[in-house]
């Protein structure tokens, strides 16, 4: 015997609520296989599901682009702030500098190895104590170290930081959205069940083959099993 299946992607989830919703605005209240005031809340249910979904779908698409061009940023904004420390160890390694120069960057004067800039968090970090340190450096009488000089590394720097900003707002913004969709997807999947669970009990006294015939009019989708050849409805 076929067996009914829920929807379970919000395709097949939009697609069983506007079945249910056209044969419902186009059938007499009292012909109608499921309870009018269910279609009540179809009526609001169906737009805010299609917006919901829709403004997820764009809030990702714009989440994916961004993270692409801060990616970029990102390179750049290491790339300038490890040439900048590279500079600095081979002034120190001609005696150009002491080897207390790097304690302004926050390094130890006997290492002469790169931090870690690898993550996000870890380039804000070292990038905001080399500039800072840099600073404080001049201010002291330090020569400034040229080639990248500070000022480009803080360019990048701080366009880095931007875009950082920018990805967290997305990811939040991205974050509700899903939130609101799953709420919308828990109370999609409650009226479907209820839309077809009235529709069965409308047509229970039908014989099994026109009643399930019926059903599907209404969106419901039935599976044969693996033994079983036909398969009535819609399968997603």
């Amino acid at each position: 015997m076929p067996y009914r299946r829920l929807p379970n992607t919000d395709s097949a989830r939009l697609r069983a609520l506007k079945t249910a919703l056209s044969l419902g605005n186009d059938t007499p209240p009292y012909k109608l296989a499921y309870s009018p005031s269910i279609l009540i809340n179809l009526r609001k249910l169906v737009p805010a599901f299609e917006s919901s979904l829709k403004q997820q779908k764009i809030s990702l698409a714009s989440q994916s682009n961004r993270v692409k061009d801060s990616d970029e940023i990102a390179r750049k904004a290491r790339i300038y702030l490890s040439h900048f420390l590279r500079v600095m160890n081979m002034a120190i390694y001609r005696g150009e500098l002491p080897p207390e120069t790097r304690t302004f960057y926050g390094l130890e004067p006997s290492d002469s190895n790169l931090p870690p800039l690898s993550s996000d968090n870890e380039l804000a970090s070292w990038g905001k104590r080399v500039i800072e340190g840099e600073a404080y450096r001049i201010r002291k009488g330090g020569s400034p170290i040229t080639n990248p000089t500070i000022a480009v590394v803080k360019v990048w720097y701080e366009k880095f930081m931007e875009a950082l900003d920018a990805n967290r707002l997305l990811e939040e913004k991205a974050a509700v959205m899903a939130s609101r969709t799953a709420e919308i997807r828990k109370q999609a999947d409650e009226i479907i069940l209820n839309i077809w669970n009235d529709v069965e009990k409308h047509f229970s006294g039908l014989p099994d083959n026109i009643k399930r015939e019926k059903c599907c009019e209404y969106g419901v989708v039935y599976y044969h099993r693996k033994s079983e050849l036909a398969v009535t409805g819609n399968p997603e």
